[in-house]
């Protein structure tokens, strides 16, 4: 299973695997306090998405799309935490204060297809109709 959590609560037992997945390392914190597994930078959007979308409800939709079409880009950057949830519960540690429309969110929801595997059969029908 894979969870989201904001960075400033407590881990706990439940959360199996933490992996912290924004860009910049959260304000006020140290290494120690956050108890994560890996920090992963690559995984996090890029700055010019960042910044657009501004945790605005309003572009949610078109933030994902976008976000999921740079992770398309860079299957190296995700790929260990879709292992990581094959083998047991993570979570996906943020920083962002809005809970429900950021980055980690998002990208729970790119790694729960794949895990479902709806993604590879979409890619096998649409590579089936092109032939």
């Amino acid at each position: 299973m894979i969870r989201v959590k904001r960075v400033y609560e407590s881990p706990a037992g439940s959360d199996g695997r933490r992996f912290l997945v924004d860009h910049l390392w959260p304000r006020g914190l140290k290494k120690e306090a956050v108890r994560v597994e890996g920090w992963l930078k690559a995984v996090s959007p890029s700055n010019e998405l960042r910044r657009w979308f501004g945790h605005d409800p309003a572009q949610w939709e078109e933030f994902q799309r976008r976000y999921f079409a740079e992770l398309d880009e860079k299957p190296e950057s995700w790929q260990p935490l879709l292992e990581a949830a094959r083998q047991g519960d993570i979570t996906l540690v943020f920083s962002a204060r809005e809970i429900e429309h950021n980055n980690a969110v998002a990208l729970k929801n790119y790694l729960d297809k794949r895990l479902k595997g709806k993604v590879a059969r979409q890619d096998r029908h649409r590579r089936a109709a092109a032939a």
